[in-house]
């Protein structure tokens, strides 16, 4: 008998978990995610999605999976059709709760600042974030699996870019809209040659041994 290769199985989003939240109970459900953990440089941000079940975009996906161009696309028809919030944490907070306390933090005041208020809240990763208006659900890879998360993930990951182009204008020394702030060869070698630029992430190992090889020359 023929056998199915599961390693070329494609996972894409659906409404599972939004219906299973609606069926225990929730009629608003949010989706949440972020982008810009892992970056030396700039904001992490954090964007809460409802979406309208009877409007839901086509191909909403793991940003990640997803051309520039497609995630462009699909932001403007997200905020036409979904209600959006975005809340993103600059490195000063990002110093003072570290990079996990910085994200759910933004996570907590997205969902708080929905227009609409959610009673059941789908979170990408492990972590529910403290302070939560409704329940929260931590679903791991949940931007690959909820259509919600995937919205969110669409919405954090083109409004960074666009802060990362903003921020290359404000220093282009560094490239910021090349490698939006992640640790490459180029960044690693304009921080070393510059120093840190008011962007970057002062507590982060890479950009503390920068700022201290610019003191010591």
């Amino acid at each position: 008998m023929p056998t199915t290769d599961s390693s070329a199985i494609v996972l894409k989003p659906t409404l599972k978990h939004e219906r299973a939240a609606i069926k225990a109970g929730a009629t608003i459900v949010a989706g949440v995610d972020e982008a810009g953990r892992g970056p030396l440089a700039g904001p992490v941000v954090v964007a809460a999605v409802i979406l309208d079940h009877k409007r839901i975009p086509k191909g909403l996906n793991d940003s990640k999976k997803l051309t520039a161009l497609t995630r462009e696309e699909l932001f403007a028809e997200i905020v036409a059709k979904a209600t959006v919030s975005v809340v993103a944490a600059p490195p000063a907070i990002i110093a003072s709760l570290n990079i996990r306390g910085a994200t759910l933090w933004a996570m907590t005041r997205a969902v708080l600042n929905l227009s609409l208020a959610p009673d059941h809240v789908l979170v990408d990763g492990r972590d529910i974030p403290p302070g939560l208006p409704a329940r929260g659900q931590a679903i791991i890879d949940g931007d690959a699996l909820s259509v919600s998360i995937a919205a969110a993930s669409i919405v954090a990951k083109v409004t960074r870019d666009r802060m990362c182009q903003i921020m290359h204008r404000d220093t282009p020394d560094f490239g910021f809209d090349g490698h939006k702030g992640y640790s490459t060869p180029a960044h690693i070698e304009a921080l070393n040659q510059h120093g840190p630029s008011r962007h970057h992430r002062m507590d982060f190992a890479p950009c503390a041994a920068a700022a201290q090889r610019r003191l010591a020359s």
